[in-house]
């Protein structure tokens, strides 16, 4: 049943004590929950009936369905901050020590397993029994890419000339193979930037791999919710909001934005008219452009020239249990990732099986039946189990603007939180955090966007608040 249209009205609070979130993924929210805990009256609007932008949960029959499978790692400090806030961490758990089962299914003497696990000593020790052990390069190959990774330490992420070059090149340049590439950096790089190695920025790539996995011995240990999405960043969030006092409204487009003569802002949706301090737009680049008003940026042309990725989720019900682990890696197949999803899903019988293709543009729009045909194969090459089980349902999701494209330059293109017009505020994780597409880039958007709006209200910033350091 649709709602009833709400009259027009015009909503107004004290002044340098409101302001208006537009937009209810991750970063939308945080920043809604960071001014909400500073004293702000906020109130939050969303377009979808939901909360969670391009994280979320839907409903299949009795199965509950992400969009995607999203993970987390340890060096994820932000998000994890983000859980805490919203009490959903015990939901999203680390594994207790790095452990990536990678399968090859391209080998003359058939299906090899190895892994990428840490060992409790310093960096850079942490991988080197690992890398050592690893089945799929050789031992030359093996050699080259400790170089590679010293080397790789060596750089600042934050040097805009790196931005300007690919990292394929780079490795190349560091001895690094073809192989040595699709077997290690790339199984690595795809699914954190969305691009293979010659399409990545190397400044985004430095950073991935220097804070994952030359930091700190755990950086890269990985988490990921036990639940469905939704019951962490809809419900859970929509809880915490709520007890922070702020007005959460769904189904709700904001049409425009204008600086009234008193500086202050209105907001324009369908039903209503919103004045207050401070706006934060926490849309994608495209809706962010199209919302600003003149002179907002210098160049706001740039944010269309901000490319996209796709993602494509390709998700596989069988009659019964064909994996044991609950995710592994892959080589020599189409197949990327595959992820255990039966319990999260509420499958009581049988197991369902989720497979994360990033950088999917050669089948992001392929038909449902031309992917099943593809990939129904190459899982009974890579899951022996799969061979003999019945396939109970197949479907896709597709989110072909899935993140931002970490191509060489796209650094300069993303803007910083703070406009040329006061008041007006970005976040996303498109938005100059030095992340890639992630959500840890997500919630850092929020939290600098709301440090910003602080700033200019004159509120202070509230002690639990995730520290970072906004970008320029």
């Amino acid at each position: 049943m649709s709602e009833a249209p709400r009259p027009a009205r015009a909503h107004t609070g004290s002044t340098g004590r409101d302001a208006v979130v537009v937009g209810g993924g991750l970063a939308g929210v945080t920043a809604a929950l960071a001014l909400a805990d500073a004293g702000v009256r906020v109130t939050l609007l969303e377009g979808r009936p939901r909360l969670g932008g391009l994280a979320f949960s839907f409903q299949r029959g009795d199965l509950t369905v992400d969009n995607g499978q999203h993970v987390y790692l340890r060096c994820c400090t932000a998000y994890r901050w983000f859980l805490d806030r919203i009490e959903g961490s015990a939901l999203a758990p680390l594994q207790n020590r790095l452990d990536v089962p990678v399968v090859d299914v391209d080998k003359p003497e058939g299906r090899r397993l190895g892994r990428l696990r840490r060992d409790p000593l310093p960096v850079p020790l942490h991988l080197g029994r690992s890398l050592a052990a690893y089945p799929h390069l050789s031992l030359a190959e093996r050699a080259s890419v400790g170089r590679a990774a010293l080397a790789l330490k060596g750089l600042d992420p934050t040097d805009p000339a790196l931005d300007d070059q690919d990292f394929g090149t780079w490795l190349a340049r560091h001895g690094q193979s073809a192989r040595a590439i699709e077997a290690l950096w790339d199984l690595v790089g795809v699914a954190t930037l969305n691009a293979v190695a010659g399409d990545a920025s190397l400044g985004l790539a430095a950073m991935v791999f220097r804070t994952g996995l030359l930091s700190e011995p755990g950086a890269a240990d990985i988490g990921w919710a036990h639940v469905p999405l939704g019951d962490l960043h809809d419900k859970l969030a929509r809880k915490a909001l709520d007890s922070a006092g702020v007005r959460t409204e769904l189904r709700t487009r904001v049409t425009s934005l204008s600086q009234n003569a008193d500086g202050r802002w209105s907001v324009q949706t369908p039903g209503e008219t919103i004045d207050t301090d401070a706006v934060v737009l926490a849309v994608p680049q495209r809706e962010t452009h199209d919302l600003l008003p003149a002179g907002a940026l210098d160049d706001p042309g740039r944010l269309l020239r901000i490319g996209t990725a796709p993602i494509l989720n390709v998700h596989v019900v069988y009659d019964r249990p064909v994996l044991a682990r609950p995710f592994l890696a892959a080589l020599g197949t189409p197949v990327q990732w595959v992820f255990d999803r039966t319990a999260a899903s509420g499958l009581r019988e049988g197991q369902y099986l989720a497979l994360s293709q990033s950088a999917a543009q050669d089948d992001i729009d392929a038909p449902v039946a031309d992917l099943r045909e593809r990939y129904l194969p190459e899982l009974e090459r890579l899951i022996p189990g799969a061979r003999t089980a019945r396939v109970r349902d197949f479907f896709v999701t597709r989110e072909r603007t899935a993140t931002f494209a970490p191509t060489p330059g796209v650094g300069r293109l993303r803007p910083g939180a703070r406009t040329e017009a006061p008041g007006l505020y970005l976040a996303g994780a498109w938005t100059a955090t030095g992340w890639p597409a992630t959500m840890e880039s997500a919630v850092r958007s929020g939290v600098s966007a709301a440090d910003a709006a602080l700033d200019a209200l004159g509120r202070p910033r509230p002690r639990h608040l995730f520290q970072v350091e906004e970008a320029a």
